[in-house]
């Protein structure tokens, strides 16, 4: 564990960013991290270096990624279906199945060094989808979890039509994260047709425009989502960087 501790956390807009970019600079800032926590082993308390915190927010062009434990056939299209419906296609080195990223869909990355806050997965991902939850309810949408189920759900407590309407898959190294959620907010749904998404046949998808009749700006979505994993993970947010738009570096 950290001997020094920093709840500091850099929030970064990365706008409309392509997949495999936004993927390099997550691994970029991932093994930052790691480095630091290997070399700080080697060194007195007095010279280690404090580890950073970031959290990403960003849209991606239509995309489907396939997780370590995702089954191929989950995508339902060939590579020409996929050149017909503008999409691309990675397999990811996260935890879970395949879902779908595009436009509309407002996706967090936190590249977190749990040290820094607690050292408990279950924790972070409950925290992850509680953020979800509340930011939901600010627009008066009741969300919730389904008992064995990850992301966040409409409909959730034995409803009649339980949909998924935020996405979850991570991973974690020596206590960093990387990947992150991904909350249908103008999303179009029907990209989702494509697939079966996590894995789960018999389910539905929402975005939340469906939800409410009509769109939701995605810099005040933004703004409540991060507002809420602030205050959930007790982090401290540095004033430079508050919704800052930021080119990769």
């Amino acid at each position: 564990m950290n001997t020094i501790i920093n709840k500091q956390v850099s929030c970064i807009n990365l706008g409309l960013i392509d997949y495999k970019e936004a993927w390099d600079y997550q691994e970029k800032l991932f093994h930052q991290t790691v480095n630091i926590k290997i070399s700080n082993r080697k060194l007195l308390e007095s010279e280690q270096a404090q580890t950073p915190n970031y959290l990403l927010f960003c849209e991606h062009p239509h995309v489907y990624t396939l997780g370590k434990s995702g089954k191929p056939e989950n995508l339902l299209l060939d590579e020409k279906g996929l050149r017909k419906e503008g999409a691309q296609y990675y397999k990811i080195n996260r935890g879970g199945d395949i879902t779908y990223h595009g436009p509309g869909q407002l996706v967090v990355y936190p590249i977190l060094d749990l040290d820094n806050f607690f050292t408990d997965i279950h924790k972070y991902l409950r925290l992850l989808e509680e953020a979800v939850i509340q930011t939901l309810a600010e627009y008066d949408v009741s969300a919730g979890r389904i008992d064995g189920l990850t992301g966040v759900w409409l409909d959730f407590n034995n409803g009649t039509n339980p949909r998924k309407i935020c996405a979850m898959g991570v991973k974690t190294s020596r206590w960093v994260t990387m990947h992150g959620l991904a909350l249908n907010v103008n999303s179009d749904i029907n990209y989702f047709k494509h697939i079966i998404p996590c894995g789960i046949d018999d389910k539905a998808v929402t975005s939340l425009h469906l939800e409410l009749g009509s769109e939701v700006p995605m810099n005040k979505i933004q703004s409540k989502l991060q507002r809420h994993l602030v205050e959930l993970f007790e982090m401290e947010v540095e004033p430079d960087s508050k919704f800052q738009k930021s080119g990769i570096r």
